[in-house]
């Protein structure tokens, strides 16, 4: 069984959970797929500020405390901030010294069994017509090197509540919010080698193309043969 949710979390979806219920309609799939017997790293695409409420609220429906890695300045936020550390959310340091101690805590959080919920691009997405893009390393690294399975959590329709790099919610009328776990993404061919940038690279592709062939049959579209690239394409937006 997934551990017990602390009271704290039930506490927050009782404020949360009432506003979602009322703004969206929900079409869930997949839960069968998340374990049950060991913690796991939930992957999913990042189009709206949104995102992490609608992905919460499916991870919570089906029995899991949603564990973020959010940026280290959330945690700066007067009360915000406490109520991020007391629910177990974990701090992100880029680029500095302390960046390790985020993969630390989640290792910890791993290790107890719970889940660990990660946007592998870092970002909202800068595709032109909101498809996933070019992704950081880090869950690839996390999972390869700590040995535990990535499900993929494909999502889309929170966009329409808020809309990319937006500040003005649009409630009503309800939002049909599609949120679709999978399997996990077979990455055996990537463990037990050296974590050299190959490595985690291609894991890391296989990741997103996992989770964009899922948004495609959501969407009932195709994607661009060649994901978005910061690098390459510009911030775009």
């Amino acid at each position: 069984m997934a551990p017990k949710i602390p009271a704290g979390f039930r506490a927050a979806a009782v404020l949360v959970k009432p506003a979602l219920l009322a703004t969206t309609t929900r079409e869930w799939s997949g839960g069968e797929h998340l374990p049950t017997d060991r913690g796991f790293i939930a992957v999913s695409n990042h189009v709206t500020y949104a995102d992490p409420f609608t992905l919460a609220h499916f991870l919570y429906d089906h029995g899991y405390a949603p564990h973020f890695l959010a940026k280290a300045s959330l945690f700066d936020i007067p009360v915000a901030g406490k109520a991020l550390k007391g629910l177990d959310q974990v701090p992100v340091h880029r680029g500095s010294a302390k960046a390790k101690d985020a993969v630390d805590a989640a290792v910890t959080l791993l290790g107890r069994g719970d889940s660990i919920a990660v946007f592998p691009e870092g970002t909202l997405t800068r595709d032109p017509d909101q498809w996933p893009m070019l992704a950081r390393t880090g869950a690839a690294r996390m999972a390869l090197e700590h040995d535990v399975p990535v499900i993929p959590i494909a999502q889309w329709g929170a966009q329409q509540l808020l809309a990319p790099y937006s500040k003005k919610v649009d409630l009503f009328p309800r939002k049909k919010v599609i949120v679709k776990a999978g399997p996990a993404i077979d990455l055996d061919e990537y463990r037990g080698r050296a974590l050299d940038i190959d490595v985690m690279r291609g894991a890391t592709d296989r990741i997103m193309a996992t989770l964009t062939g899922m948004l495609e049959e959501i969407r009932g579209e195709s994607a661009p043969e060649t994901p978005w690239d910061m690098r390459r394409d510009g911030g775009g937006r």
